[in-house]
């Protein structure tokens, strides 16, 4: 059976607090638009930038995009009438900053499933994102990917986590090795998507592909983005490529042809084609038909 993929190679953030950015970002090619009302939003602007939200997604919700509103922390002040307001503008899920534990997650879902109940909104319909942005919630990822069903992914974010290890932030990224490694064991045990952290110098093209051919060699299903010029560049390291789907078809070829002869064992190009190799074949064709590249016919070039 083909595995049913949802492209999240990307998700931009945008501000809450200003409309242009809002309005401009729905014509970007990203696969998730992520709404912001923590970081990005001066303490002053904060219920400005939440009603913006909210209309901006009851009113003029992007089409043929997955929409997250991120919240501001947990334990702020904000965050009651953020969750308030986010769970009635119906996106397809809420980013939770600096999760650290499974009660916070478990917290956070039962508060969201009352607003849900008032609202007449299916209970459970509106999914979770959980940033991982210190070392205990590295720690905790895997109780943190498993704390309720909401949950769909796991983010990774560079800047607190090394604060938390009194560690130096570097382009090369070596302290953040383990915590990707380690983020990335977690939602693969429990089944979530891993999305990578954000690579801050929006000028260095160069050392951005780098870090993302890093991220997709490592399993990462995507990467945030923080400024538009950053998107295509991530989408094309995280679309499979003319070459990578072509050898998929041979694999998933071969295997069939092994099972019509009733082979035990089958090989391609002199090496042996065992389950991982097909499984690989599997996810590299279904994440080309999930970003509109035809399969089999004249147009399937990444």
């Amino acid at each position: 059976m083909e595995q049913r993929v949802s492209l999240k190679r990307t998700s931009l953030y945008v501000s809450g607090s200003s409309p242009a950015n809002i309005i401009e970002a729905v014509f970007y090619n990203q696969d998730c638009i992520v709404y912001d009302l923590e970081d990005s939003v001066p303490t002053s602007e904060k219920d400005a930038a939440r009603l913006i939200v909210y209309n901006a997604l009851r009113h003029q919700r992007p089409a043929e995009k997955y929409v997250i509103i991120r919240v501001n922390g947990i334990y702020s002040e904000f965050i009651d009438e953020d969750l308030e307001a986010a769970v009635r503008a119906r996106p397809d899920a809420l980013r939770i900053p600096k999760v650290e534990s499974a009660k916070e997650v478990q917290s956070i879902s039962a508060k969201m499933a009352a607003i849900e109940r008032q609202a007449g909104i299916e209970v459970g319909s509106i999914e979770l994102w959980c940033n991982i942005e210190s070392y205990l919630g590295i720690l905790n990822a895997l109780e943190i990917a498993t704390a309720d069903s909401r949950v769909v992914a796991l983010a990774l974010g560079a800047e607190d986590y090394t604060a938390s290890m009194k560690a130096q932030r570097t382009k090369k990224g070596l302290e953040m090795f383990y915590a990707r490694n380690a983020l990335l064991m977690a939602c693969r045990a429990a089944g979530v998507d891993a999305i990578d952290m954000v690579f801050s110098d929006i000028n260095d093209l160069e050392g951005l592909r780098e870090d993302v051919a890093l991220a997709r060699n490592l399993g990462f299903d995507g990467k945030t983005a923080i400024h538009p010029r950053q998107i295509d560049i991530i989408n094309s390291y995280f679309t499979p490529s003319k070459k990578e789907i072509d050898y998929a078809l041979r694999v998933l070829a071969a295997v069939e042809e092994g099972k019509r002869l009733n082979k035990g064992a089958v090989a391609l190009d002199g090496s042996m084609i065992d389950k991982p190799v097909e499984l690989r074949a599997l996810t590299t064709i279904a994440q080309a038909r999930a970003a509109g590249i035809k399969i089999g016919g004249e147009n399937h070039a990444g």
